[in-house]
């Protein structure tokens, strides 16, 4: 009956029917906020996410599916802007510190070389082992302590700081060696933005 309800909203919607659209919000909003906010544990953040998967489907209306499960694609579409959004967050989070060393650059040089460096960081995460990544994603981009990560990933404190070290390790070897052998292409880039 649910995926009947749910089909007919659809069609509707996508004969730009506003209360076919509300329907739907009404109806998911909720799980979505949850989960969600079980990511982002930031209720501002939690509210701009879930905001931005309801006008992600009013501007895909016309090409979402009717006979697929309309719940099934917004959890996926909420998750990805979730994920999106915690790796944005990278930019503000501590590690982005740690790992980047201060230069001598200003105004849009340093930009340009802390972004590179920001997209450096972000492949060296995806080379951790998956519990390793996992336990980097919750303390340092989620910033939770060593007891909460434990508690959720069910291992010890000691094995989460294990963990965390090899990781920090790990991110600043692949960081470090791939910005020296791009070391030019940086000088370059920031010539660049300050010539032009």
């Amino acid at each position: 009956m649910r995926i009947i309800d749910d089909r007919d909203l659809i069609v509707r919607l996508q004969v730009d029917d506003m209360d076919a659209f509300n329907a739907l919000y009404w109806k998911y909003q909720l799980k979505l906020y949850a989960n969600i906010f079980k990511l982002l544990k930031d209720k501002n953040a939690t509210e701009d996410v879930l905001q931005e998967v309801f006008i992600t489907l009013w501007e895909k209306r016309l090409t979402v599916d009717p006979d697929n499960q309309i719940g099934g694609w917004l959890f996926t579409i909420s998750y990805n802007k979730a994920i999106n959004y915690l790796k944005k967050s990278l930019k503000e989070s501590l590690i982005f510190e740690e790992l980047n060393e201060e230069l001598q650059f200003s105004g849009e040089s340093a930009i340009v070389y802390r972004d590179v460096q920001l997209e450096l960081i972000e492949k060296a995460v995806v080379q951790l082992s998956p519990q390793k990544r996992k336990v980097f994603d919750l303390c340092k981009i989620q910033g939770k302590t060593y007891e909460e990560t434990a508690k959720e990933l069910n291992i010890s404190k000691h094995t989460v700081k294990e963990y965390l070290s090899g990781a920090v390790t790990n991110v600043k070897e692949y960081v470090n060696f791939h910005s020296q052998a791009s070391t030019p292409f940086f000088y370059l880039v920031c010539l660049y933005q300050f010539f032009h």
